[in-house]
């Protein structure tokens, strides 16, 4: 049984549990650790009582690293650095966990990944990362890096070194800005296979994990998980913003199915989830209605989805079933 962890706040309650569904759907037997970086999330999730869910609390785990740090970096930026902990939290929550992959929330399994654990066994090393596999035309490697923070396997006693040198690099510096060849938690990342030779493995198959980066480069069949980059939650209403190109069939069969089931878990949980986020994005709004204006005459394409959700009508149709 493979272990995973991820964290996120109530904002992100929508993704968290449509992660949870693609993985009881596409993986079966699994332990998802999910670190709640409030108690509001924790109350919510722990009355769920979702199948293979092991909860932790944020608070029962900063020690004065993270609280003195925590003080000069946005929310964002103190995620980041929460990161490389996730690991740590996992094998000292539980002495019998010999690996454990961290994975973004926004992750939805679209295949079983048991060929993914299979191939970092065969590579006898000790973590295992993912490359962004930019499309030609959205090549951001030399800002974002080459190397994504998505999915990225640690073994318990192997894979220290690295997690340890990466919490050291977080602490130090993570900050939503490139700045002398860093940015956030994921530039260091670059380092890791020439610094870490024995100990990194870098997945063979790009198209395994696919986003809206590289959805021009691979079709989405060939897909065991899609990183939904760029999605917020406010008021009643769904936006996904970006400057990538979706194609057609990658939209109606990847991001179609995914949107109805987060449309669901928003509405259910509507009144818990922050809205924080929607309004503070105000200007991606308008930078959005002027992408959309942008590429209206272009029929290849979808590249930014509205959705607007009648609650009136979704009580309703609960009322007659």
């Amino acid at each position: 049984m493979e272990h995973f962890v991820t964290y996120f706040n109530t904002s992100y309650i929508p993704q968290g549990l449509c992660l949870h569904d693609s993985m009881q759907k596409k993986i079966g037997d699994f332990v998802l650790w999910i670190l709640c970086l409030d108690d509001k999330t924790y109350n919510v999730l722990e009355e769920k009582k979702l199948n293979g869910v092991k909860l932790l609390r944020l608070s029962e785990w900063e020690d004065q690293k993270l609280l003195n740090v925590k003080k000069s970096r946005t929310f964002t930026e103190y995620c980041w650095t929460l990161t490389p902990f996730t690991p740590k939290i996992v094998f000292e929550s539980d002495k019998t966990v010999n690996r454990v992959t961290y994975i973004d929330a926004d992750i939805w399994f679209l295949q079983n990944p048991k060929c993914i654990f299979d191939e970092f066994d065969r590579s006898g090393k000790d973590v295992y990362i993912t490359e962004h596999a930019f499309s030609p035309d959205f090549d951001k490697s030399s800002s974002s890096g080459k190397y994504c923070v998505q999915f990225v396997i640690f073994n318990r006693e192997g894979g220290e070194m690295v997690r340890k040198y990466w919490e050291d690099c977080c602490i130090d510096w993570c900050f939503n800005k490139a700045e002398d060849g860093k940015f956030g938690d994921q530039k260091y990342l670059d380092e890791w296979p020439e610094r870490f030779p024995e100990k990194i493995h870098v997945a063979q198959k790009k198209e395994w994990f696919l986003a809206p980066w590289n959805a021009l480069r691979f079709p989405y069949s060939e897909g065991i998980i899609w990183h939904f980059h760029g999605f917020f939650f406010g008021g009643n209403y769904i936006k996904w913003y970006q400057d990538y190109k979706i194609p057609k069939p990658t939209y109606f069969n990847v991001y179609k199915p995914y949107i109805i089931l987060a449309e669901q878990f928003f509405i259910e949980n509507n009144d818990i989830v922050s809205k924080k986020d929607f309004k503070n994005k105000f200007y991606l709004y308008i930078l959005a209605l002027y992408k959309t204006l942008l590429i209206y005459c272009k029929r290849n394409y979808k590249f930014t989805k509205y959705s607007k959700i009648n609650f009136n009508e979704y009580k309703r149709k609960n009322e007659k079933n």
